[in-house]
């Protein structure tokens, strides 16, 4: 949990593209479409999609998975549940119907978060398993000081992380009724 994304990168690109690379058949760097050796026709590759969505998903995985864990313990000892259980609910349908989605609001609260996070490291992760996107983008803008092109990825960047938080807003309203949007 500890690790930064651009280190396991490092990490995960090395172990498995290159000391494991003919057991798991996956590359050190690609991108999502490969040309054919002919040239003419694009291939889909999600072996190279692999690699750095384990990277930038494996911190947030950990802390995400911990706190429903928490989250639905805590639910679970509320007097509701334990109505639920005398009117002869199986554990499952308690899970089901009454706690899993009130245990919900503060992992989505900590997944807006580690938006932010995940953005920062996909910009690292982008630049170490050579993938064009933005990220990589962001890093030969800053490399040669382009201020535009940093302008303009700072621009990008901010107004996903805000329709991520309007987007997290809107889930609170269904999570929770008592959640108006006015």
């Amino acid at each position: 949990m500890s690790v930064p994304s651009f280190f396991s990168a490092i990490l995960f690109a090395f172990l498995f593209g290159y000391v494991l690379h003919e057991f798991t058949g996956l590359k050190m760097s690609g991108s999502l479409y490969e040309m054919d050796d002919y040239g003419e026709a694009m291939h889909l590759q999600w072996r190279n999609l692999i690699l750095p969505a384990i990277v930038l998903g494996i911190r947030p995985l950990a802390v995400i998975t911990q706190l429903m864990r928490n989250s639905l313990l805590e639910v679970m000892s509320q007097e509701y549940i334990t109505t639920a259980y005398a009117k002869g609910l199986t554990t499952l349908q308690v899970i089901k119907r009454h706690a899993f989605k009130n245990a919900l609001n503060p992992v989505v609260t900590a997944v807006s978060g580690w938006f932010a996070s995940m953005l920062a490291g996909a910009v690292f992760v982008e630049y170490i398993f050579n993938w064009n996107g933005l990220g990589k983008e962001i890093v030969e803008a800053l490399n040669t000081l382009d201020l535009p092109i940093i302008t303009g990825a700072v621009l990008v960047i901010a107004t996903l992380f805000i329709i991520i938080n309007i987007f997290v807003d809107v889930i609170y309203v269904w999570l929770d009724p008592r959640v108006k949007l006015d």
